[in-house]
């Protein structure tokens, strides 16, 4: 009797698909954040117009891509592992949501070719006996250039896109405590001010004092996110509801059939 209470006791309830959604997206999202070295990474190459020219090691910049790369398909992941959920809430936004991941994603490969066209170009011709050293120094800022459009339009302003789509349907479906999405929805326009005023000013790839603090917002919603999705998963909702009650009669029948 006691070895049966033992057994009872260390059994644990297996993981049921919707706990499964939410660790899985909630991992995707916090894998985004790991591209934030980059920042350190690419300063040799979008601070000195040179560096085509330069000699030494592009180790950094190759990591920076990598980890730039694993963000866009982890981003594409989010999308794909919540439209299921949310489109219970409303399927013509939960799409939207997986469109600007697609639209994002794509915009951050285009930045990370950019990138890697300038690390080949530097190994092959920068420093070649007779190459055109003004030619190659104007041929990398440009390579710099389409990769300073691309993160504001793909990493800066996608992600308000994307907080005001995912946002508002978390916000509505209460599948997470309304607190998080609210300061996603409050970021938004936020940093679309940010993204609008750096666009007009031609500050690209200088990050202002106000586009750094509109940042913040947007930031602290998809971290805040994906930790609660991670360790705490969906919250009690009619979508919940409605998605456990459609699994457990099949359950049942399997269960019905197996006897």
């Amino acid at each position: 009797m006691a070895i049966t209470d033992r057994r009872t006791a260390t059994t644990r309830d297996p993981m049921t698909p919707l706990r499964k959604t939410a660790l899985v997206a909630g991992v995707f999202y916090l894998i985004t954040f790991i591209s934030i070295p980059t920042l350190a990474l690419y300063g040799p190459v979008k601070n000195h117009r040179d560096w085509i020219l330069s000699s030494g090691t592009h180790t950094g910049v190759l990591v920076g891509c990598l980890l730039e790369v694993i963000v866009a398909l982890a981003g594409i992941g989010t999308a794909v592992t919540l439209y299921p959920v949310v489109k219970r809430q409303n399927e013509g936004v939960a799409l939207g949501f997986v469109t600007a991941r697609l639209l994002e994603a794509a915009m951050i490969f285009t930045g990370v070719l950019s990138l890697l066209s300038l690390v080949t170009l530097r190994h092959d011709l920068g420093g070649a006996a007779g190459a055109n050293a003004a030619a190659l120094v104007t041929t990398g800022a440009s390579h710099v250039a389409v990769y300073n459009w691309t993160m504001l339009l793909g990493q800066t302003l996608m992600p308000c896109v994307n907080a005001l789509l995912l946002g508002s349907l978390m916000y509505r479906s209460r599948l997470v405590p309304r607190i998080i999405p609210v300061v996603g929805l409050i970021g938004a326009p936020l940093l679309l001010a940010a993204v609008i005023a750096a666009l007009f000013s031609g500050s690209i790839g200088h990050v202002s004092a106000f586009q750094a603090i509109a940042t913040l917002p947007v930031a602290a919603w998809e971290f805040s996110l994906g930790l609660w999705l991670t360790f705490k998963g969906f919250q009690p909702s009619p979508i919940t509801a409605g998605m456990t009650a459609a699994v457990t009669p099949s359950a049942d029948r399997d269960v019905a059939a197996a006897v």
